[in-house]
């Protein structure tokens, strides 16, 4: 079935009206609603409650405009990063299914999704949290339809971090975990990012020793998140597939630093819009309809050979600058500042970089 993609604002923390106001309109049923992918406007830490309340949100109108019942609703795929700084909008980006069909020889969006094992305090950062997330990628890989990796270009998760209560947890099981607090959730991000690029074939299978250290083994679709919400691996997987219909297609590139526009265009170009040499936000004509990446502070404390502050600033965490900075040069490249930055990305694009995907409407 092909796939309907809807960019909507939030206008308040736990407003819905936009995701409502399609439904309405025709533009997909409740019923039809596979996943969503959004930023809150909370700061993106540990006890950041703004993506609970989004989520809780969100399922409400699709309960309440749909026929699936509540078990079946809390089953789709709702990943929240939170923190919209600077010029960040808050915002979802919907995917929904219809009956439109296409011909084969036009290779358009598909989309799959899986929920991986459980994910136990004790597994992230290790070995058996890579393993478990692999195979969750291989079964959205099936259920998307799609049989070659290099039709991937987009692979959106979110996966558990710690809690004071997980670690006192696995403490009573007699197990120990990986890291602190504080740093589970860029160790459950760049954990879950090194299953991604083991499914897809983008690495081997790393040593123990390697998780969080080697940064030289990346995935360049991974876009992780993780949170206090679940005790699993939500996976949501996008590629292109031919004959899958519907008006969209999907591409990826990385930025090698945050001042990467370049990266970002390429993107867009690999998603199948023609750009010249040298484009601006004007150029993609309505056409595009959302960017998504990652980003991270670069650890050398160096950007084209400048200093950077942003790790040694005790005030402001450098989560919230390098967003910010990101969020800001996405905004321009694209005209629009409902785009989607997320930190955190240890294993996902290069150290100091990140991957960036684009979805454009390609037409009939």
């Amino acid at each position: 079935m092909a796939i309907e993609v809807a960019k909507v604002e939030l206008k308040t923390v736990q407003d819905a009206s936009g995701v409502e106001e399609c439904i309405k309109a025709g533009r997909f049923a409740a019923d039809d609603v596979i996943a969503v992918i959004g930023k809150t406007e909370g700061n993106g830490g540990v006890n950041d409650f703004t993506r609970i309340l989004a989520d809780q949100a969100f399922r409400k109108v699709l309960l309440k405009h749909g026929s699936r019942g509540e078990a079946k609703i809390a089953e789709i795929p709702m990943v929240w990063s939170g923190g919209c700084d600077g010029v960040i909008t808050p915002h979802a980006t919907v995917f929904a299914r219809n009956d439109k069909t296409g011909p084969a020889s036009k290779a358009r969006l598909a989309i799959g999704t899986a929920m991986s094992a459980e994910l136990l305090p004790e597994d992230i950062g290790r070995i058996a949290m890579v393993e478990k997330v692999a195979e969750g990628v291989k079964a959205a890989m099936k259920d998307a339809g799609i049989d070659d990796p290099k039709d991937v270009h987009y692979v959106q998760t979110k996966t558990p971090l710690l809690t004071i209560d997980a670690v006192l947890d696995a403490a009573k099981r007699g197990k120990d975990v990986a890291c602190e607090v504080h740093e589970s959730m860029g160790v459950s991000n760049g954990t879950t990012a090194l299953g991604i690029a083991v499914a897809l074939g983008e690495i081997k299978m790393p040593k123990a020793e390697e998780i969080c250290r080697n940064l030289d083994l990346y995935s360049s679709v991974a876009s992780c998140s993780s949170g206090v919400e679940l005790t699993q691996a939500q996976i949501v997987l996008l590629g292109n597939k031919a004959g899958a219909g519907g008006r969209y297609r999907i591409g990826h590139s990385i930025m090698k630093d945050a001042l990467d526009i370049d990266g970002i265009y390429e993107s867009i170009r690999n998603a199948g819009l023609e750009l010249p040499q040298r484009p601006r936000a004007s150029d993609l004509g309505g056409k595009l309809v959302n960017c998504f990446m990652k980003c991270e502070a670069d650890r050398t404390g160096k950007l084209h050979g400048r200093r950077q502050i942003m790790l040694d600033d005790s005030d402001v965490p450098w989560h919230r600058h390098i967003k910010a900075a990101v969020g800001g040069v996405a905004a321009t490249a694209i005209g629009d500042p409902a785009v989607f930055v997320s930190v955190d990305a240890m294993h996902q694009g290069p150290q100091g970089g990140g991957p960036v995907i684009a979805i454009i409407d390609a037409g009939e």
